[in-house]
């Protein structure tokens, strides 16, 4: 290991073109001296000009570095960058997001100061383009009842250990001891990492000295087909790890509602007074998220159509997704 190198930082990318821009000038800005740190671009070949940004980028700062992912998925991203790393501790970061100034200093000063497996921020949600759809997407997925109980999306005050953090900053010898991002997961790599490490004794902390901006789908089609996806892997994760776990039960929180609609839907066809718990659920629902939008939109100022839009893309596609992920596993 190089003595010079204190810091990697590892960023899978695919296809990026349109954010890898933005994230590198924001790693640029990083108030960690630039001589201590290297930063490994991972890229799944993409098809678009992400490697020519990157490239361009590589011929005046020597410490990026520009690395291969012909199995075109993040765990195999990560790992490859893991493998590959010259730093002792290792930062993963995401090209869909914008980091301040502090961000890598601040994570890596944590790490220790905590000793910690793995240190995290909170993610403030934005949009690139603003539009009443995208602002009101933005909005659901910052809010707890949009997306649970996820602390690095809510906030917090002072530091506190978690269960999971978004990206996050560990020491090399944390994946000596945890293990490698599990190769066989398309989504919920980071959680299922997580939560074996908080599992296996480790401790993960979330503090509020530093924040990343991460930027959303925009459309509610955006929405939904990301949602549906990640609904779909929660059920996968389990069934590939063989260990409940490895989520949380709020991951599972908009399958149980759908299957609970289902339930009783289905049995009311049969007993016609089931149909009457089936109204219930959905009334209730329905109501409590009318009343959140409500209150957003005036708030907010945002639109109140739109805000039940993005509530109801967002936990009907991630519960659908969930419930399809049962249904496909037998022909995965």
């Amino acid at each position: 290991m190089s003595e010079s190198i204190k810091l990697t930082v590892v960023c899978p990318v695919y296809n990026e073109g349109a954010f890898v821009s933005q994230c590198v000038e924001s790693l640029l800005k990083q108030d960690f001296p630039k001589e201590e740190m290297e930063i490994l671009f991972v890229d799944g070949m993409s098809t678009d000009n992400t490697r020519e940004v990157i490239s361009r980028y590589m011929e005046t700062n020597p410490f990026i570095y520009l690395l291969d992912n012909p199995f075109q998925t993040v765990p195999f991203a990560m790992n490859k960058g893991i493998r590959n790393a010259k730093g002792e501790v290792i930062a993963r970061v995401d090209a869909h997001a914008l980091y301040p100034s502090n961000y890598l200093s601040t994570l890596y000063r944590c790490l220790y100061e905590l000793k910690a497996d793995n240190v995290g921020c909170i993610i403030r949600t934005d949009v690139k383009t603003k539009t009443d759809e995208s602002l009101s997407i933005r909005e659901v997925l910052c809010n707890k009842w949009g997306v649970g109980n996820s602390l690095f999306r809510t906030g917090v005050n002072e530091a506190q250990l978690v269960d999971t953090v978004p990206f996050g900053c560990f020491p090399k010898e944390t994946f000596e001891k945890y293990g490698l991002y599990d190769s066989r997961l398309d989504r919920d790599q980071d959680i299922e990492l997580n939560k074996r490490i908080v599992n296996g004794g480790g401790k993960i902390y979330i503090v509020p000295d530093t924040y990343c901006v991460y930027f959303a789908r925009e459309t509610y089609r955006d929405l939904a087909q990301n949602s549906f996806d990640n609904g779909k892997w929660n059920i996968w994760t389990l069934f590939y790890t063989r260990n409940l776990e490895s989520l949380s039960v709020r991951h599972l929180i908009p399958f149980f509602f759908i299957l609970s609609l289902l339930m009783t839907l289905f049995l009311g066809f049969v007993f016609p007074k089931v149909l009457i718990v089936f109204a219930l659920i959905l009334l209730s629902y329905l109501l409590l998220v009318g009343l959140v939008s409500y209150r957003l939109s005036k708030e907010k100022n945002l639109r109140f159509s739109c805000l039940i839009k993005a509530f109801l893309t967002l936990h009907f596609s991630y519960g659908v997704g969930s419930l399809m992920g049962f249904v496909l596993w037998p022909f995965k």
